[in-house]
């Protein structure tokens, strides 16, 4: 069943009459509807294409939120083979926030690692909505360690609002976990390449996309914080999402221009959970672009230019 955002009111009226027009067929053999429900599909259509032309950066913060949108385990089921999981931090416990192992990709040898928010009640409490805890964070590192033993390329898929602020992730040492995971990236001599497929929360995303190339869904978001929390601390007014969407400059395309992100990846109209399937092999392909790209560069080459990448950042001249 299709989920509607609040900016799609209209055109689930639209689509819903529709449908209630094909039931009644349905239910009828005598009626004859169908030229009235094609009528009323292509202006459902039109207005899909109307509202998605042009997105507010809130608009799409609801559309990278979106339920429906692919996850994690949805891109590693259809984009990779013999895929392999990889549990535990080897120290405290497995954190399902976080998942990856060994897989390929069209043939070749990956390491790949994802938050995954889950797809129903039970998953998305079992997953802690994709908020990692700092085990988490420890098993990506101890992934990323693995496929740099092995010269294996590393792909890291991005979805999360943030690391888990909770009691006993800050006393388990989560800014620490964030920060040696960030570290990693920028230590492993493998080609890493990181897309966010929906939210790219603070730190906790940085963690897993401090890459040689990220990649962001056309209505995907990366940003230092929510806008929510951003509108409660500047306006000490939650409501104010929309002014704060539009000052982060959380969207692919404001992040494109200021250079955080390399490349953005189109979706199908109406979003990705319009078309899952889609999507999911435009960042296979965007992915193994990237990786092909990276294949000439030898170990310090990889780890020079992703350490001038992030360092040039914000300025110009820096030292590499």
């Amino acid at each position: 069943m299709q989920s509607y955002l609040e900016f799609e009111k209209p055109l689930a009226e639209i689509e819903g009459k529709a449908e209630e027009l094909r039931a009644m067929a349905r239910a009828s053999a005598e009626m004859d509807v169908e030229k009235e429900a094609v009528a009323l599909d292509k202006k459902a259509a039109q207005l899909l294409k109307d509202l998605y032309k042009d997105l507010t950066p809130w608009r799409k913060a609801q559309v990278a939120r979106h339920p429906g949108r692919p996850h994690c385990k949805d891109y590693i089921e259809r984009l990779f083979t013999e895929y392999t999981p990889l549990a535990g931090d080897r120290n405290f416990a497995d954190d399902h926030a976080i998942m990856g192992g060994l897989a390929r990709l069209n043939g070749r040898a990956v390491m790949v690692i994802g938050h995954e928010k889950g797809q129903d009640t039970q998953s998305r409490i079992e997953r802690n909505f994709g908020m990692a805890r700092p085990e988490g964070y420890r098993k990506a590192i101890r992934l990323m360690d693995l496929a740099d033993r092995f010269g294996v390329p590393v792909v890291t898929l991005v979805d999360t609002p943030g690391a888990y602020p909770g009691k006993g992730a800050e006393e388990r040492g989560q800014s620490e976990a964030i920060a040696r995971s960030t570290e990693k990236c920028l230590k492993i001599g493998v080609p890493l390449v990181s897309v966010i497929i929906g939210e790219g929360g603070s730190g906790g995303a940085v963690a897993l996309a401090t890459a040689n190339r990220v990649a962001m869904l056309e209505h995907s978001i990366y940003s230092v914080i929510s806008p929510e929390g951003c509108a409660s601390i500047l306006w000490k007014d939650a409501e104010k999402m929309r002014e704060a969407a539009e000052a982060l400059r959380l969207t692919a395309q404001d992040l494109h221009k200021l250079g955080v992100i390399d490349r953005i990846i189109a979706e199908p109209t109406g979003g990705a959970q319009r078309d899952r399937a889609a999507a999911i092999d435009s960042v296979g392909a965007c992915i193994e672009d990237m990786l092909a790209k990276l294949s000439g560069l030898g170990r310090d080459d990889l780890i020079r230019e992703r350490r001038k990448k992030f360092l040039n950042m914000g300025g110009k001249g820096l030292a590499a």
